[in-house]
């Protein structure tokens, strides 16, 4: 695997982590979520993260096999571009239902 590659799945595993460790000392409800900016605010920068390494992975290998690659970076592009229509909700949906798929896929594709 390209060099340039790995380092940025280990970006992308990086800030899954840090999205985790969120949750380590606090309820992982919407509520709590929805409530607290710093939290709101450390997240989105965290899938900004995950969306800016998966597309310099495509820019790299545009065959690059991530499930929703594309869809990642569209999300990195709404958080930074279109701050201003990003629902809670959304983001939410993306913690609890495609952060931990992502994580399983990119620690396989790390081995």
């Amino acid at each position: 695997m390209n060099e340039k590659v790995l380092k940025h799945l280990f970006d992308i595993h990086f800030a899954i982590d840090e999205i985790d460790s969120y949750f380590l000392n606090r309820k992982k409800s919407f509520d709590d979520y929805s409530s607290d900016i710093l939290l709101k605010r450390a997240i989105e920068r965290d899938l900004e993260i995950i969306g800016e390494a998966i597309n310099r992975i495509l820019i790299i290998d545009p065959e690059f096999p991530i499930m929703n690659a594309r869809r990642i970076v569209g999300l990195r592009n709404q958080i930074i571009h279109g701050y201003d229509n990003i629902s809670d909700e959304n983001i939410w949906g993306v913690i609890m239902a495609h952060i931990p798929k992502l994580k399983l896929e990119i620690e396989e594709l790390i081995k």
